[in-house]
């Protein structure tokens, strides 16, 4: 029965993971390492990776300060109360819990060109939505939980009392979290932004909202290869795909071979 188990999980796996990758390397090859070649040096298809690229650097810098900050104040902070913390704690997991086109469209909803606030920034010569800022605030909006919930657990684990000994002899701050506190929690954040970028290639539905989709200003890779399937052009959708799908294993592999140095170290 155990071993019943066993193929099955491997069969499950094969399915949800193994044939669509090889699905999608087939589709990109059809037509040969040119037509490889021509679906990804269109102008479109590089307009789209560049503006991937831009939001991916953008978010996950923000993601790494502000996530460092929330889980030290959720974990450290003693004027924080333990209501308030549980309800900070809510907030933070709200974007696993609602579907991310929501999340694009309250961003519409606050800051689009017909509300009161997207109209001042529009006045001050700052558009949000149908932009790159509001594609930024979308992603930032999917992916925030990420680095809050890679740190919270290891400074829980470390506890305070390295921390406190470095106050107590004098040490400011900023020198106890440098010499201290981030040598215990640098391999968190490392799987925090590993775990970021990967999230931030493949998202789709808050910026697709946010973004208009429009060629060639608003498009990242992902609403490309939605176009491209809507447009029948299935290989070069494959070739967009194969690139943010190489991209992603490949961090995840760096990760996992990040954490066997970490243990033989």
């Amino acid at each position: 029965m155990r071993r019943t188990w066993i193929w099955l999980t491997y069969l499950v796996f094969a399915l949800l993971l193994i044939a669509p990758l090889v699905k999608i390397v087939l589709g990109a090859w059809e037509n040969g390492i040119q037509g490889l070649i021509d679906g990804l040096t269109r102008p479109e298809a590089l307009h789209a990776l560049m503006m991937t690229g831009i939001i991916v650097v953008v978010v996950t810098i923000i993601n790494t300060g502000f996530g460092i900050m929330l889980a030290l104040y959720l974990v450290r902070a003693q004027w924080i109360g333990p209501r308030m913390k549980r309800l900070l704690n809510s907030i933070v997991d709200l974007p696993f819990a609602v579907s991310p086109v929501i999340g694009g469209l309250m961003i519409v909803l606050l800051l689009g060109p017909q509300t009161v606030i997207g109209a001042l920034f529009e006045d001050a010569g700052l558009k949000i939505v149908y932009a790159l800022p509001g594609m930024i605030l979308a992603t930032l909006f999917v992916t925030f939980p990420i680095m809050v919930r890679e740190v919270m657990p290891v400074l829980q684990e470390i506890g305070a009392q390295q921390e406190e000994a470095a106050s107590t002899l004098g040490a400011y701050s900023w020198y106890t979290f440098w010499k201290v506190t981030w040598p215990s929690i640098r391999w968190g954040v490392i799987y925090g932004v590993v775990l970021t970028v990967a999230r931030s290639l493949g998202e789709f539905g808050a910026v697709l909202v946010v973004s208009g989709n429009i060629m060639n200003k608003t498009q990242t890779a992902t609403t490309l290869v939605y176009q491209d399937v809507e447009n029948f052009n299935v290989v070069a959708a494959n070739g967009i795909a194969l690139v943010l799908a190489a991209f992603s294993v490949g961090l995840l592999l760096l990760m996992e071979w990040a954490k066997k140095r970490k243990e033989v170290h």
